[in-house]
């Protein structure tokens, strides 16, 4: 993933599977929260895939939030995506 495929300030990118309950929860949490988010599924878009293996040492782990720093965490809790997209 290059600069072009940051998220815009206060979003973030959620990769996810459609099996995943841990993704469903994490989302269910942001809109009640009313945090925007970009949902792409690393089962359709292997560019996605390897880009989640690159930050999580060769796992495809979900979710895994990119932030618009760069930044990226996996199965954050919902307080810490808060407290990452305030500053």
């Amino acid at each position: 993933m290059t600069s072009n495929h940051l998220p815009t300030p206060g979003t973030v990118t959620m990769f996810t599977t459609t099996w995943c309950g841990y993704c469903r929860r994490l989302k269910a949490q942001m809109d009640d929260a009313g945090i925007a988010y970009r949902e792409v599924d690393v089962e359709e878009h292997p560019d996605a895939a390897d880009f989640v293996e690159q930050v999580n040492g060769g796992n495809r782990t979900v979710p895994t939030l990119l932030f618009p720093d760069g930044s990226a965490a996996t199965n954050p809790s919902l307080r810490e995506v808060t407290e990452r997209l305030a500053v």
